[in-house]
């Protein structure tokens, strides 16, 4: 698999920015007067060209394929305990879904080193010794870390240019992961290429590791099978079980379902009577969609977990540990078993308990652990279909969007280029209105250029090709600019404009476009979402040693859930009023971008029909060696 993006698959960015610079050749000629029309025509053709290729590009997320193997592969893991099948299920898939050019399974021995179990190339064909030569350097360094590792060019990596196995075998595109299972590294998981460069990018070493993840479970459970032992019987038994778990958790991809198989079978497997499972929020110790099992009264589900459990929580949370206790309830002894779900990090907790029962055993405790391993995977592609659903639906709505966009002003300028071509056998109509048609043309030919800018800014920023071009810039030019810039659509909306600087603040230092751009944006923004007859203000002044910008409006505001999603591209609010404004859901994530180019970031503070107000903070002449450091 190459690093080639989803968008260059069909419209490029090169392609994108080959457009712009046509558009604004073609804007030149038109404020000269003098069209060339055949090349007006063949832009126009090559828009619609572009137009349908992105229509195409919705069928085509490369996350969403990427889902489907993962999902294809987690089923067919599960189908076979024979360890040597495994490995060699587990080396084909890391080799499709990266499209590496060797593969290299290695399991690590009980005297610490990594044994290579499975070596092939892309066609399946085992490599010969002559051929098994990887980067021990690398491999030894995921097992020492547990940290994944990509490398585009090994041979002009300073990390590992010099090491003799790069050297020797020419190595370029690498890429490795550790196989972990219930916090243990097991293995690495290693691809590479002699051949190709930049082969290997950030998105597929995330499918590596989301892979990896559950090829550690299935190699362990095979691991397992062969195992034998006094306890051959019983582990048969658990592997069984668990081989239920896996085909019912692969079934569903509902998280809500997941939670409950979860919870029903860890009961089963602990000798349980009761439990709560639910999800931890995102950077707190707060449970939520909590399910139960044997609960008499369900509506106390949540409170348990907060009050009566909750210090138990954080522990098994912090320590990534089980927890166990004991407590006295009436004439009953409860024993309690606290355990987190989730592999590196939790992401939810489980609190199972019974009566006048032994303490749980070692053996309880590892079936529960491997039970929310696996729910924790499940949990994770649901998570992850989520995420492809909802990429879809935004590729969706940003083509409808680009369409709706591109060809409005496209059919414009195509009906004024034949008026201005029938106007031509009437040279008096043609000179009494050819002033106007030209204008409109102009006028259109800016939204098309706006739009263009706004796609390939936000290509250029993602690819990490975009660089800030910072120097000394006056403020009160700045705001001149902003001012005359926004000031006809203020008129038109009948808004109130107000500056409100505080005096004596030094010139800034920054890149002046790209300040003007975050600017210009926020304030059309404003007085966008802003009913007429709002007011607008532009607040300037000191905020420690740099220069605050403060963008406040009237407008209709934004709730809680909205401000979250701000800076998400091709996102833009679902009411009537926001829907009936031009947009494409780009400038703000564009601004929030450049702004933290700048050393800053976006604070944003809002409440519904009162209005909104956006913050950043700019460099100033005299700290601009520490513009970094700002917040």
């Amino acid at each position: 698999m190459s690093g080639e993006t989803d968008s260059e698959k069909g419209v490029t960015t090169q392609a994108f920015r080959g457009m712009h610079q046509n558009i604004k050749v073609l804007a030149r000629q038109i404020e000269r007067g003098r069209v060339d029309k055949q090349f007006l025509m063949e832009q126009i053709e090559k828009l619609e060209g572009m137009f349908d290729d992105l229509k195409e590009e919705r069928q085509q997320l490369r996350q969403s394929a990427q889902f489907e193997a993962l999902y294809k592969v987690s089923r067919l893991l599960g189908s076979s305990l024979d360890l040597q099948v495994v490995l060699d299920q587990v080396m084909d898939a890391v080799l499709e879904l990266t499209g590496g050019q060797r593969g290299f399974l290695m399991l690590h021995t009980d005297d610490g080193r990594l044994e290579v179990k499975v070596a092939r190339n892309f066609s399946r064909q085992t490599l010969d010794n002559s051929e098994s030569f990887y980067s021990e350097t690398i491999a030894d360094e995921v097992l020492e870390q547990g940290q994944a590792i990509v490398t585009t060019n090994a041979m002009d990596d300073p990390r590992y240019a010099e090491k003799d196995s790069i050297v020797t075998q020419s190595l370029r595109s690498i890429m490795a992961t550790p196989l972990r299972v219930r916090g243990k590294i097991i293995g690495v998981a290693y691809v590479d290429s002699r051949v190709v460069a930049d082969l290997f990018d950030e998105t597929d070493l995330n499918a590596l590791e989301a892979l990896g993840g559950q090829a550690a479970i299935a190699i362990e459970n095979a691991q397992l099978f062969e195992h034998t032992d006094q306890a051959l019987e019983e582990r048969i038994s658990d592997l069984t079980q668990l081989r239920q778990v896996d085909l019912l958790l692969n079934e569903t991809l509902a998280t809500d379902r997941v939670l409950q198989l979860t919870l029903e079978w860890a009961v089963k497997l602990s000798g349980s009577t009761s439990g709560y499972l639910g999800l931890l929020q995102p950077d707190e110790l707060q449970v939520e969609n909590v399910c139960h099992f044997g609960i008499q009264d369900p509506s106390e589900a949540t409170q348990d977990l907060e009050t009566e459990y909750g210090q138990a929580i954080f522990e098994a949370v912090d320590t990534q540990a089980p927890v166990t206790l004991q407590t006295q309830t009436r004439d009953k002894e409860r024993q309690i078993l606290v355990m987190p779900l989730g592999r590196a990090q939790a992401i939810g907790v489980i609190v199972l308990y019974r009566d006048e029962r032994p303490p749980y055993s070692d053996r309880e405790i590892d079936l529960t652990g491997r039970v929310l391993d696996r729910a924790a995977v499940a949990i994770e592609n649901g998570r992850l279909y989520d995420a492809v659903q909802r990429n879809d639906r935004t590729k969706s709505e940003f083509v409808a969007t680009v369409a709706h966009d591109m060809k409005v002003p496209m059919t414009s300028i195509m009906g004024y280029a034949n008026l201005i071509q029938l106007s031509a056998e009437d040279h008096q109509n043609l000179v009494g209105r050819q002033d106007e048609f030209l204008e409109k043309i102009v006028s259109t030919v800016e939204r098309m250029v706006v739009l263009i800018d706004d796609l390939a800014d936000i290509s250029r920023i993602e690819s990490g090709h975009f660089y800030m071009d910072e120097a000394p810039v006056s403020l009160k030019h700045v705001l001149d600019t902003v001012r005359d810039t926004t000031r006809i659509q203020m008129v038109e909306r009948q808004h109130r404009y107000v500056e409100q600087v505080e005096p004596n603040l030094p010139d800034l230092y920054t890149d002046y476009y790209r300040l003007l751009q975050v600017l210009i944006n926020l304030v059309s923004n404003a007085y966008k979402y802003t009913p007429d007859g709002g007011k607008i203000t532009m607040c300037v002044r000191r905020a420690g040693d740099r220069v605050s910008f403060t963008v406040k409006d009237t407008g209709i505001g934004l709730n809680e859930e909205q401000i979250a999603k701000l800076g998400t591209k091709f996102w833009r609010a679902e009411d009537d009023y926001t829907r009936n404004q031009r947009g494409t859901g780009l400038g703000f994530a564009i601004s929030e971008r450049l702004v933290r180019l700048m050393g800053s970031k976006i604070h944003v503070e809002s409440e519904i029909g009162k209005g909104s107000t956006f913050t950043f903070t700019v460099a100033t002449i005299d700290n601009s060696e520490n513009r970094d450091n700002a917040g």
